[in-house]
């Protein structure tokens, strides 16, 4: 129950001089929380007129004048604060003007009234009263969670990311308890089909964790009765309104919140968006939507999509997906580096050598040749996941672990990055190759790829960031698909010990006595750090040996997929993992040069056998900047 004490404005000068404010006070200490400016005016905290009380915590509100203050509250206190919305302001004609409200009321937000008495504007527009019985939409559910709800539409459930991916993972979501208590999953698609037809098709991608087994059946079976279907076009505001009329069915009167997946091709993201937006979007609480990548293909066409995009949502309602950044791995990137003072110190040129990002997978592009080969091996791979854990990896130590304070270090990264050269890039395609009696298929043998297709299906790169942290120091990214085997990993190698006693025990090859930290991010998560140590026995024999930290063997615990992470950050408002439009702008400035020099003089990527270590081009890189890869150990 939130109660209005009333209290009366004094005649004093004091009173009489004050500006408005809206500040918020500790009943306990009798002191003002700090308040940060609302408007647009520099205004001061003056005497108490009115107050909301709610628990232990006050709000206290002055008004006169076009300006406010939003208090800045801690989240323990927010959600015990009612959420009071003032869009309009009056001006109190005379200083002397008492005011006072009757207890129990509500300040609502007031429509814009017309000219009337200065005592007939206060009672009727600013400070108006209502009855008990309308005043329970005037605060935000959120503080009452019991009485709010979650919708979840995933737009394109037909296609096989909706279904390998998107299902499971809020499933999984479920399953620990994660998901709000009241929520509703709606798949929409152009697809015809029934609400017992998705479940049965979402039903055979579900499973459960290993280390829980216990009730599976009967979670599934809960979890598929929140799971609704309902077909439409992409570009139908009708159909997208007819959606909304179904999401109301299923809110029931609870404070509604709306989440839209769109796991569609990007050409037809902004008819979504669009339709959704002016169709289906929350009229009260949140509505947020994810965006998959490819965003754009460079940076005009990527600065486009956003200023589309920005139409019919704000920034901070557009949560662009790089499902690498959820990865395990990739996130704790920052607590190795930040909670363990022995790497911090070494994180820098005087240290590093070189930094070592691959990505490999060990099959081709099967089933997607028509869509990889409108984007590539840098587009689909490097100029996003690649790139985006070398800035978390890269980045300066940022102020809090607030979103905004660590995206700002990844952009800083960005924009201190060298353009890259042409003279800097190796790509490659994978041809035909037979091994072990079988033969495997070049990229260009795909029926949906042209055959003289120049898109590579391999890159090698060399980047640099000029800084005073890491001026010098070359980042080696390879990418590529129908290689020897899948990986993901993030290599370091460290500077060879100045003086070292022990080099005659190494002979010439001084890379074998190079530390090196590995964090491989799939498969069989594990980090290890590659030292130097004296064999056992009577005469020194030096080994290079590993201190491993396997997450299978150390952790019992099933690590979750990055999109059960990235959807519940999303659902609960979380960005850090989350790319900003200024990131990306950054992220394209620095590939689309060499993209369209690429395309423009039609180089010929370097042919490479299905199931090999890729083009030799990429050592000779390597080897220029005194390098090795480090998995070819």
């Amino acid at each position: 129950m939130v109660t209005l004490y009333s209290t009366h404005c004094s005649s004093s000068s004091k009173a009489a001089a004050s500006n408005s404010s809206i500040g918020f006070y500790n009943y306990h200490n009798n002191l003002p929380i700090s308040s940060r400016k609302f408007g647009s005016q520099k205004i001061s905290l003056t005497p108490i007129c009115n107050a909301i009380r709610m628990q232990d915590v006050a709000c206290v509100l002055f008004l006169n004048k076009r300006s406010f203050y939003e208090p800045r509250v801690s989240r323990k206190q927010r959600p015990y604060l009612p959420k009071v919305e003032v869009r309009f302001a009056y001006t109190l004609p005379s200083p002397n003007l008492t005011c006072g409200i009757t207890l129990g009321a509500v300040v609502a937000p007031p429509s814009k009234i017309e000219n009337k008495t200065p005592l007939k504007k206060l009672k009727d527009g600013i400070l108006s009263v209502r009855p008990p019985e309308e005043q329970k939409d005037t605060f935000d559910f959120d503080s009452n969670k019991d009485k709010s709800t979650v919708s979840i539409t995933v737009v394109g459930a037909s296609g096989d990311l909706a279904k390998k991916k998107i299902f499971p993972a809020l499933f999984a979501l479920y399953y620990e308890g994660f998901l709000p208590e009241h929520f509703t999953i709606f798949g929409y698609a152009r697809s015809k089909m029934t609400d017992t037809e998705l479940r049965n098709m979402v039903s055979k991608t579900l499973t459960c964790r290993i280390d829980k087994r216990e009730n599976c059946g009967e979670k599934m079976e809960e979890f598929l009765e929140r799971c609704f279907y309902h077909s439409g076009q992409y570009d139908s505001q009708e159909n997208f309104a007819e959606l909304d009329k179904r999401l109301k069915e299923h809110e029931a009167g609870r404070f509604p919140n709306r989440l839209f997946y769109l796991s569609i091709p990007p050409n037809i993201f902004i008819n979504a968006v669009r339709c959704a937006s002016l169709s289906a979007s929350s009229a009260h609480g949140w509505t947020r939507v994810i965006v998959e990548k490819p965003f754009g293909r460079d940076c005009e066409s990527s600065a486009a999509l956003t200023r589309s995009l920005k139409q019919y949502l704000k920034e901070d309602q557009i949560f662009r997906i790089d499902h690498y950044l959820g990865k395990e791995l990739v996130e704790n990137l920052s607590v190795l580096r930040f909670s363990n003072l022995i790497f911090e110190p070494l994180w820098s040129r005087q240290y590093i050598r070189n930094v070592q990002f691959i990505f490999s997978e060990d099959f081709g592009t099967e089933g997607r040749g028509g869509y990889f080969d409108h984007y590539g091996i840098i587009r689909d791979i490097m100029q996003n996941h690649l790139l985006q854990i070398l800035a978390l990896f890269a980045m300066e130590t940022p102020v809090s672990l607030d979103a905004e304070d660590i995206r700002n270090e990844k952009v800083k990264v960005l924009r201190s990055m060298r353009p890259l050269q042409l003279d800097d890039v190796v790509v490659g395609q994978y041809k035909s190759h037979t091994k072990g009696g079988t033969t495997y298929s070049g990229y260009t043998d795909d029926k949906t790829v042209p055959k003289d297709s120049l898109t590579p299906t391999f890159a090698a790169a060399a980047l640099f960031i000029d800084n005073a942290r890491w001026d010098g120091v070359p980042f080696l990214m390879k990418a590529g698909k129908a290689l020897h085997t899948r990986s993901a990993e993030i290599r370091v190698q460290f500077r060879h010990v100045p003086g070292n006693l022990y080099n005659k025990n190494f002979g010439s090859y001084l890379d074998q006595a190079t530390n090196e930290l590995v964090i491989r991010v799939q498969p069989d998560e594990a980090i290890y750090l590659k030292i130097n140590n004296k064999v056992p026995g009577l005469g020194m024999r030096l080994d290079a040996s590993n201190l491993n930290l396997l997450y299978s063997a150390r952790y019992s615990k099933e690590i979750p997929d990055a999109y059960e992470r990235l959807l519940l950050d999303a659902i609960e408002g979380e960005r850090r993992l989350f790319i900003r439009s200024d990131e990306l702008d950054a992220a394209w400035s620095l590939f689309t040069p060499v993209l369209k020099e690429l395309e423009q003089k039609k180089i010929v990527p370097e042919n490479y056998p299905y199931g090999s270590r890729g083009p030799i081009g990429a050592h000779y890189l390597a080897a220029r900047y005194k390098v090795r890869w480090g998995d070819l150990a």
